[in-house]
């Protein structure tokens, strides 16, 4: 059965020149109240082996590190029925106010981290004016996720 959920309030910082946009907080997630935070979810990982820093695993440390590293994150999905953490069970959705975040800070590129994260960004912003693009999934549940291709991207962005 699935329930009316809330996700989190967009984390960046007034120099944040990179938004990754995710779907919807997995239930792991949900219970530490911050971003990826199951430890199988490969995106803190691929962000550590970037930069060459360790691996935060605090709420704390990860701020910290998206701070250092001008990173923003947020969903598309701000409230959502879900069952479990299934993208594939997400409806009666409200999509992120993009516009707000971008706002308030100079925002270079967005990333949309899935599928999932990509469709539902394109029904309300694919003329957004600021470059986008989708990458494989994270998530545990993505088998077939290739990290050069974000690794690729991160360096267009950062070097």
């Amino acid at each position: 059965m699935s329930e009316l959920v809330s996700g989190f309030e967009p984390f960046y910082n007034d120099d944040s020149k990179l938004l990754i946009l995710g779907s919807f907080p997995s239930v792991k997630s949900r219970q530490q109240s911050f971003y990826y935070g199951n430890p199988q979810n490969s995106f803190w990982e691929i962000l550590s082996t970037f930069f060459g820093q360790l691996l935060p695993s605090t709420v704390q440390e990860k701020k910290e590190f998206l701070t250092l590293n001008k990173i923003a994150l947020w969903d598309i999905v701000t409230e959502c029925e879900i069952v479990g953490s299934a993208d594939s069970t997400i409806k009666n959705y409200k999509i992120a106010d993009l516009e707000r975040l971008l706002g308030n800070c100079p925002v270079q590129k967005i990333i949309l981290n899935g599928g999932t994260a990509y469709k539902i960004f394109l029904k309300r912003y694919k003329d957004i004016g600021v470059p986008y693009i989708k990458l494989p999934s994270t998530s545990p549940a993505n088998a077939r996720r290739d990290d050069e291709e974000w690794y690729s991207e991160l360096r267009t962005t950062f070097m």
